[in-house]
């Protein structure tokens, strides 16, 4: 998919699709492992799971490469395994995709924050993207996301080396607080700007809260940049049952009603983050079809 390409698909709303981790988990995934190497060897589990977003209405699935990147891998000794585990998952979901189905390649934060005296730095970061982005676009990924990213910086070097190997779209999320703050810093429109400046193609927030607490923020970011807004938020906040598992304060009919407010708000890319299922993503459909 070239930029222009994306930008047409955007001209109406795009539909993303919704949780991926939060479902592996109800499907028996556990807790502590590699959630790659998991779904290396729970190929139906995964492609179940995308196939009925497709179905629910999804344009964009997102391969599920969330922790491929050296540094979460190398915690796992699979530091070696790195370009097997991305191109063995980006071909478990271009067998569901074609027909106005696009693959994202899902690329996340290394969970550490880049300070100018710190251990990791902006190079680092920029080496970390760039390994894993080429892996993806040579498995033949159709764009890039960026989710759940807790650092503009971080989120920066992403951009920067995406542009480095690749002429991909790429789309930027960041988890924020429902007022829009970073958890390392910043907030939710200063990112939004620094990185359309970068060169994004797509800029907004992922994970965070739920639908109904993110009307300002996405309007803030919306009034402050010329492309395209992303809102994939959570099913509602989370309350942890006796057994340590999260449960979402939302049904899909209410999520739905919520993310059509965000849409008024001058979201024009949805979708749903934890918590959410192809029931949500069906539920959304419905209201902007």
């Amino acid at each position: 998919m070239t930029k222009e390409e994306f930008r047409k698909l955007t001209d109406n709303i795009l539909l993303l699709d919704g949780a991926t981790g939060s479902n592996l988990m109800a499907s028996g995934m556990p807790r502590g492992i590699c959630t790659e190497t998991w779904v290396i060897e729970h190929k139906d589990i995964i492609q179940n799971l995308q196939r009925a977003y497709i179905q629910a209405g999804s344009q964009i699935i997102y391969a599920p490469t969330f922790g491929g990147n050296c540094m979460n891998l190398e915690k796992h000794g699979l530091r070696d395994k790195i370009e097997e585990i991305n191109r063995t998952l980006v071909g478990y979901s271009r067998e569901l995709a074609g027909n106005g189905v696009y693959v994202a390649g899902d690329i996340t934060t290394s969970g550490s924050f880049i300070t100018a005296d710190g251990d990791y730095t902006y190079e680092d970061a920029f080496k970390m993207y760039q390994e894993q982005i080429r892996i993806l676009a040579d498995a033949g990924i159709d764009l890039i996301a960026a989710e759940t990213m807790i650092n503009i910086e971080e989120t920066l070097a992403a951009v920067d080396a995406a542009a480095s190997v690749c002429d991909l779209p790429i789309m930027c999320t960041m988890t924020v607080e429902a007022d829009g703050s970073i958890f390392s810093g910043g907030n939710a429109v200063e990112a939004a700007v620094s990185l359309e400046a970068a060169g994004a193609d797509a800029v907004g927030i992922n994970c965070s809260v739920g639908p109904d607490q993110l009307v300002s923020v996405v309007r803030s970011i919306k009034e402050n940049v010329s492309i395209p807004v992303i809102a994939k938020p959570n099913a509602g906040m989370p309350v942890i049952d006796d057994k340590g598992n999260a449960v979402y304060s939302m049904n899909a009919d209410d999520f739905a009603r919520h993310m059509k407010a965000l849409i008024e708000s001058g979201a024009s890319v949805v979708g749903g983050c934890c918590g959410t299922t192809p029931a949500f993503i069906k539920a959304v459909h419905d209201v902007i079809r």
